[in-house]
């Protein structure tokens, strides 16, 4: 098998298996949060993205504005975000996430990384060195094609 072949090969079974461990996981937890995982997205668009408009949520989510704005009304609702006045547009509202918010969105994220702490017990002193310099080559890689769009 030829070496772009393997890599592949490896790439596609990692992804595979990171991805049904990590979303698992992660949806299990979303489950115990009473929201829906498009509700949970928001939160996660607004912790990593930062504030925002309800047409980036609307755009981001792809849905309609009408569906954002339910979605976004139970999260306010429940205290997760804040809407507060747009200072450049006052008939545009802002959007960023709560105390609460930030703090569930934190919980959720130790959640899904637990299982790469057992995983990560799981492999040696000697194997760890080696799965270190593989990822920071895959990261470099993909920061690469990121550069490229």
């Amino acid at each position: 098998m030829s070496k772009p072949v393997q890599i592949t090969k490896s790439l596609h079974a990692w992804m595979d298996v990171f991805m049904h461990r990590s979303m698992r996981g992660w949806g299990r937890f979303v489950k115990t949060t009473g929201l829906s995982m498009p509700q949970f997205s928001i939160l996660m668009q607004l912790h990593y993205k930062g504030s925002c408009g309800m047409s980036e949520i609307s755009e981001r989510s792809n849905v309609t504005a009408a569906a954002a704005s339910q979605l976004v009304e139970k999260l306010v609702q429940s205290e997760l975000i804040e809407r507060t006045e747009d200072p450049n547009d006052r008939r545009a509202k802002q959007l960023s996430l709560s105390k609460k918010g930030a703090k569930l969105v934190e919980q959720g994220i130790e959640e899904r990384h637990r299982w790469m702490d057992e995983l990560a017990g799981n492999i040696s002193a000697e194997e760890s060195g080696l799965v270190v310099e593989a990822l920071e080559i895959l990261i470099r890689a993909a920061g690469h094609l990121e550069e490229k769009k």
